[in-house]
C-alpha cells in the first residue's frame, strides 16, 4: 500500500474526519543523466558566483527580487519561513460549490483522500453519499509543502478525492492570450456543419483510457533497449500535416466521412475475420525494421528474418497489401495523409501498415455522403 503524504483532519461545520492524502497519478517519463560525450562521465550543475566564476556554498546563498538590471531586493530565508503557511493539519471546508458551476481549468492536481482508520468508515461514507446525491464539491484553504493551496473536495467512484486548483487571478484570458480566435458572430455553411457535426457522430467512441498510451516513452524505452543491445536506430518524424484550405473544406469533410465509412465497414470485416487473420498471421514471418532518418537514410536495427525454404507466404492480404511491407515509415504515413486515415500522427510503422491494408480492402456498397 502507498504512503500517505499528508494527514489531517477533514471538518465541516461541527463534523471531523481524520483522513489521508495520497497522489492520485505518477510520471512515467524516461529520466536521463547528463554524461560527457565520450566517456561515462555525469555532468554535475554547481552554484557558481557569475561574476568571480568561484563555487558558491548554499549557505551563503539568499533570494534577491529583481527590481532593475543589478538592483534586488534582498530576501533571507528566515524571512520567508516565518510567512511560510507551514504544515496545516486541518481541510476546513468552507462551503459546498455545485460542480456543474465549477470551469475544469481551474482543477490541477488529483489526490486521493482515505479515512485514516477503519473505525471512521462510517462517517466517510456518509460523506461520500451526501457528496454525490447533491453533486457538490466543497471547497477549503489548506497547508502543505510550504505552499497554501485552493481545493475541492468531492465524491468519485464511491470515494472522496480533492483536487489542488488554480486561483482565479492565476488562470489566463484565452481572448487575450490566443491570436486570430473567429468572433462569436463568424458564420459557417450549414451543409458543412451537417457534415461536420455527421464526422462527428460517426468517429464517436466510448471513452477508454487503456486505449491511449504516451507513445512518445514507448519509443524511447525501445530505443534504449535497443542501443542497449548493441543496436543503433533513427525515428523519422514523417512529413508535417497539411493544413485544410478553407476553398477545399467541404471536399476535404466529405472525403473525412467516406474514409469513416470504410473504416467502419473495415473494423466490421475484421471482427467476423478475426479467428482466420489469426491464423495467417502466426504462420507470417517477422521482420525488423526502422524508419528513415531525417536526411532520408536508413538505419538497420537487425538483419531481417529470411523466411525458410518452401514456406509459404502470408495469407488474408491482398497483393498491394503486401507491397507495403517494402515501404518506410515516411512512405507508410504520406499514403495515410493521403487517404486521409484517422489518428495517423499516433501510429508506429506497423499500425500504419495495418490502417493502410485495411484501407485498401475492396468494399461493399458507399453510403451517401453529405453534399
Amino acid at each position: 500500500m502507498a504512503r500517505p503524504i499528508w494527514t489531517g483532519v477533514l471538518s465541516f461545520g461541527l463534523v471531523t474526519l481524520p483522513v489521508a492524502l495520497y497522489s492520485a497519478t505518477e510520471s512515467h517519463t524516461v529520466s536521463f543523466h547528463q554524461i560527457q560525450r565520450g566517456t561515462a562521465d555525469r555532468v554535475r550543475t554547481r552554484r557558481v558566483n557569475e561574476r568571480t566564476g568561484e563555487e558558491v556554498s548554499y549557505s551563503e546563498i539568499v533570494k534577491g527580487y529583481e527590481l532593475a538590471e543589478v538592483e534586488y531586493v534582498i530576501v533571507e530565508p528566515e524571512e520567508l519561513e516565518q510567512l511560510s503557511p507551514g504544515r496545516s493539519r486541518t481541510i476546513e471546508i468552507r462551503g459546498f460549490v455545485d460542480l456543474d458551476q465549477v470551469d475544469p481549468i481551474f482543477f490541477d492536481t488529483t489526490y486521493y483522500l482515505g479515512p485514516k482508520g477503519k473505525e471512521y468508515a462510517k462517517i466517510y461514507a456518509l460523506l461520500v453519499k451526501a457528496l454525490e446525491e447533491s453533486n457538490r464539491a466543497g471547497v477549503s484553504l489548506f497547508a502543505m509543502r510550504g505552499k497554501e493551496y485552493l481545493t475541492a473536495v468531492q465524491a468519485e467512484k464511491g470515494m472522496l478525492v480533492t483536487h489542488t486548483m488554480h486561483f482565479a487571478d492565476e488562470v489566463r484570458d484565452p481572448r487575450r492570450e490566443v491570436d486570430d480566435l473567429p468572433a462569436a458572430t463568424t458564420a459557417v455553411g450549414e451543409k458543412e456543419l451537417a457534415a461536420a457535426r455527421q464526422l462527428i457522430d460517426m468517429l464517436a467512441v466510448d471513452w477508454n483510457p487503456d486505449e491511449y498510451h504516451d507513445t512518445f516513452a514507448e519509443q524511447v524505452r525501445e530505443l534504449i533497449e535497443a542501443k542497449a543491445a548493441g543496436k543503433e536506430i533513427a525515428v523519422s518524424q514523417g512529413p508535417q500535416e497539411t493544413p485544410t484550405n478553407v476553398v477545399d473544406l467541404m471536399d476535404v469533410l466529405n472525403r473525412s466521412l467516406a474514409t469513416a465509412k470504410d473504416r467502419a465497414t473495415a473494423d466490421q470485416e475484421a471482427e467476423e475475420a478475426k479467428p482466420s487473420r489469426h491464423r495467417a498471421r502466426k504462420a507470417a514471418p517477422r521482420t525488423s525494421r526502422t524508419p528513415k532518418t531525417a536526411s532520408g537514410k536508413k538505419t538497420i536495427t537487425a538483419k531481417r528474418a529470411q523466411p525458410a525454404a518452401g514456406a509459404k507466404k502470408r495469407t488474408g492480404t491482398s497483393s498491394k497489401a503486401e507491397d507495403l511491407g517494402a515501404l518506410t515509415k515516411a512512405e507508410l504515413y504520406k499514403r495515410a495523409s493521403d487517404l486521409d486515415i484517422p489518428q495517423r500522427s499516433t501510429m508506429n510503422r506497423d499500425q500504419l501498415q495495418h490502417a493502410l491494408e485495411r484501407a485498401q480492402r475492396p468494399r461493399g456498397r458507399r453510403l451517401r455522403t453529405a453534399s
